[in-house]
């Protein structure tokens, strides 16, 4: 499988794109404005605890206090400077990013849910200071989903320091491969900690592990250490930033190469892969086109695509995905599409070819929760089964876990997907306020990069001259406020004198952008 890590990074927002087969599978964007908090490890305060709920509030410094459910706390779980000697019984329920599904799939009888006999009033107390790692980012109206099973990913292994357990990812198939390293990482891991040995560490030697290990080892300690004299509410560890997560967990020996067109975040990147990855190192370009490195690589209009509700088939059938407050539903159709022979076959033929482009549609998108596909009904129980067995097939290179039910007598396929953060639909757009909620609009702020992304396609047309920007209101005012500083750092760069116009009749999303006579 050809594989490509495309990485678009500015000051204002970094995207990752991984391509296979030439087809955007996975994409991830962060901004500067609203930095992840998936994988940081906090000291809070419990604030409040729900016997009814089972579950508790922890205020860890933000702006909603976090949500923590019984099965996510150690029992005992003691004042802070005894926790970090507590043995849990039970892997973490969850871990920040592509880690997370490495733990959850890893052998071994640690890989269950924590025991919940123990209730969670007599496992916290209103005023308590614990240690929690985000498991979700906050999705809507929800705060971050904590735990206290921290867990600390590598390259090669995932740290489980507060548990003696060694798993190895059921993604490495080799059994004698998987001895191996399992036998390795025993002989060598300190008691009372535990490890998962991850996909990409499959071939590597001794001294690698090795020094992976000691390096996660040392990183524990320095959070035990901040731990115990910072105050609470307050961060004592921050996850790598979303280029090197991208390299730590998706830059595999099944990715040709990676691409990106940030010289800084270039020499980040090599230094990072010298010390984790020296294999790979070779395989990093930093981009020297002239046009934009997604628009280069076909990246943009599939981010377009991303956001429409249609989507064609090849075959001139389509699907259309409509997201709700409690779930997604995904509608097959025909279209275009008339077959050759019969009804059935017609049927059959567009429900396939959904199939694989809704298992794309969901990794791309990030759709998570409760999804129901609404396949075009088909009167053989052999074709019903056909597709089910097609969605299985189709969604096992996803990295979260899903749960597909068979399909029913009228057609309809359930499934879950992990959530463990917004989908780019939520990401990138906000509610419309043209028709009161009932649709979406591209938020001010992408609207605000979008123009600043067409500035710089056709910085032949504009560098050194003056340049009109006739936009709404809304985005006039927020280039000129937030994004001022982006804005002035691009004229710097094209030598031009940009200057904002709100336009009272323009469409939130319309904008016109044009070089001054002089």
């Amino acid at each position: 499988m050809a594989a490509e890590l495309i990485i678009n990074a500015d000051f204002y927002e970094t995207r990752v794109a991984l391509i296979e087969n030439s087809q955007v599978a996975e994409l991830y964007i962060e901004r500067a404005s609203d930095l992840g908090i998936a994988g940081n490890i906090y000291k809070g305060r419990v604030v409040r605890v729900l016997p009814g709920m089972q579950a508790a509030f922890v205020d860890i410094g933000l702006e909603k206090a976090a949500f923590l459910y019984v099965s996510d706390v150690h029992h005992p779980l003691v004042e802070m400077e005894q926790i970090f000697q507590t043995e849990p019984d039970g892997v973490p329920d969850a871990g920040p990013s592509e880690a997370l599904a490495e733990v959850q799939e890893a052998d071994g009888p640690a890989n269950g849910r924590h025991c919940v006999d123990v209730p969670i009033e007599d496992r916290l107390q209103e005023g308590q200071e614990i240690l929690v790692q985000v498991a979700k980012e906050p999705l809507g109206n929800k705060g971050a989903r904590i735990t206290t099973h921290v867990t600390l990913p590598g390259r090669n292994l995932v740290l489980m320091p507060l548990m003696d357990h060694v798993g190895v990812s059921r993604r490495i198939e080799d059994e004698k491969e998987r001895k191996r390293l399992r036998d390795l990482v025993l002989a060598i891991k300190p008691a009372h900690c535990g490890f998962i040995v991850r996909t990409a560490a499959e071939g590597e030697e001794l001294e690698k592990i090795q020094a992976e290990m000691d390096f996660l080892l040392k990183l524990w300690n320095n959070i035990q250490r901040r731990a115990e004299t910072a105050s609470a509410p307050s961060l004592v560890y921050r996850d790598l930033d979303i280029t090197l997560r991208a390299v730590r967990d998706l830059f595999t020996k099944e990715v040709d190469r990676l691409v990106v067109d940030n010289e800084a975040e270039y020499r980040k990147i090599l230094q990072f892969a010298d010390t984790f990855m020296p294999s790979l190192k070779s395989a990093v370009e930093l981009y020297d086109g002239t046009e934009p490195i997604f628009d280069a690589y076909g990246i943009e209009m599939e981010v377009q695509r991303a956001l429409g509700k249609k989507v064609w088939l090849k075959s001139g059938g389509y699907i259309i995905i409509e997201a709700t407050e409690a779930l997604t539903a995904i509608d097959v159709n025909t279209g275009r599409y008339v077959g050759k022979r019969n009804l059935e076959e017609t049927i059959l033929k567009t429900n396939l070819e959904a199939v694989k482009e809704i298992a794309c549609q969901l990794r791309l998108r990030n759709i998570g929760g409760i999804i129901i596909i609404d396949f075009i009904d088909m009167e053989k129980e052999a074709n019903r089964e056909k597709v089910f067995n097609a969605l299985k097939e189709a969604v096992r290179k996803d990295k979260s876990k899903t749960n597909i039910l068979r399909m029913s007598e009228l057609g309809l396929i359930e499934m879950t997907r992990k959530r463990t953060k917004e989908s780019i639909g939520r990401l990138l757009c906000e509610p419309c306020f043209y028709c009161e909620g009932e649709g979406h609009l591209k938020s001010t702020q992408t609207l605000c990069y979008e123009i600043l992304r067409e500035l710089q396609r056709d910085q032949g047309d504009f560098f050194g001259r003056n340049v009109l920007i006739r936009v709404h209101p809304q985005v006039a005012a927020r280039l000129l406020d937030e994004e001022r500083t982006a804005l002035e750092r691009l004229e710097e760069k094209l030598h031009a004198c940009f200057q904002v116009q709100g336009e009272r009749h323009f469409h939130l999303e319309q904008y016109e952008i044009a070089p001054l006579e002089s």
